[in-house]
């Protein structure tokens, strides 16, 4: 979780707004070398330092760290790193904690002391995020707009009952992104999530939108061509009819058994907005009733309506 600061550090600032720290306007982030060993060999690595910097010159250091259970040794490991940076560098030390699960975050939130005798001689409270203040992008368009911020969300929601909802709004925003955004959080994400029921739901959906720009897969071509007949010179009719060949292009290219109630009620369709929608979810769904589980106007006994 904490590589995604280093190499998209724009969403320093959302987090940093629901931590309720100010940061400075326009300023510049940098990776710097996370190595605080000082003695061998005793190795100790911070997950990932950032210089902060203002434009009228101060600066910080923000110290990130990914923890995905409880650790007692980080008790005394977390201080170690906020003061051999401070005098390393000279410059202010935060320590941002990222937690997947709220039993972690608690406990990572500290404080954590050092003293005896009844005196405290220092005391660590790093700053924690977590599914208690990182909320889930569940629309389109915020995805669109804040796509690593999307992929931050995804991360700290992995292990929620609504990670399904959340990876599938994802993956659609980044269909209609450019590739180079695109394809780093596809495979960024592979790579975080791993083995995990939530990775196995993004690999699943990778089989479909992992192919931009322009790898010729059969579904690649049912999705691009049922787009442009869509958007093609002509009536409304003719318009619908392209978007309804492309959604069901797109279910057969991923092997989903489309009933002929399905079918049907796709081919009746004549609204465009909510065509573009299928479109979209084609590539998504676990099963092809899955497309109209969001439709807000569905009759009451359509497939994938209770």
């Amino acid at each position: 979780m904490h590589r995604i600061f280093q190499e998209r550090p724009e969403i320093l600032t959302p987090v940093f707004d629901v931590l309720d720290v100010e940061l400075p306007e326009k300023a510049a982030v940098d990776a710097i070398v996370s190595d605080v060993t000082e003695t061998r060999p005793m190795a100790r690595h911070v997950d990932t330092v950032l210089r902060v910097t203002s434009a009228d010159g101060d600066a910080f250091l923000l110290a990130v760290e990914a923890q995905e259970r409880r650790d007692p040794r980080k008790e005394s490991s977390w201080p170690y790193y906020i003061a051999y940076l401070n005098s390393k560098y000279g410059l202010p030390v935060l320590l941002l904690v990222a937690c997947r699960d709220r039993a972690t975050a608690a406990w990572a939130a500290g404080p954590f002391d050092c003293g005896a005798r009844g005196w405290t001689a220092q005391r660590t409270y790093p700053l924690v995020v977590s599914p208690d203040n990182i909320p889930p992008i569940t629309d389109v368009r915020t995805a669109m707009e804040k796509p690593a911020m999307a992929a931050f969300s995804v991360l700290t929601h992995a292990n929620s009952p609504d990670i399904d909802a959340i990876l599938d709004v994802l993956a659609r925003a980044l269909a209609r992104l450019d590739s180079e955004i695109s394809d780093y959080i596809y495979q960024f994400l592979d790579a975080t999530l791993g083995d995990s029921p939530a990775g196995e739901k993004w690999r699943n959906i990778m089989t479909f939108v992992n192919y931009f720009p322009g790898r010729g897969t059969v579904m690649e071509r049912a999705y691009l061509e049922g787009k442009a007949e869509g958007k093609a010179e002509g009536k409304a009719e003719g318009k619908a009819e392209g978007k309804i060949e492309g959604v069901l292009r797109v279910l057969e290219g991923r092997r989903l058994p489309v009933s002929d109630e399905v079918r049907e009620r796709i081919t009746a369709c004549t609204d465009l907005d909510r065509l573009d929608d299928w479109l979209e979810r084609a590539g998504t769904v676990e099963s092809a009733e899955g497309l109209f589980d969001a439709d807000p106007e569905a009759p009451p006994n359509a497939p994938g309506q209770d």
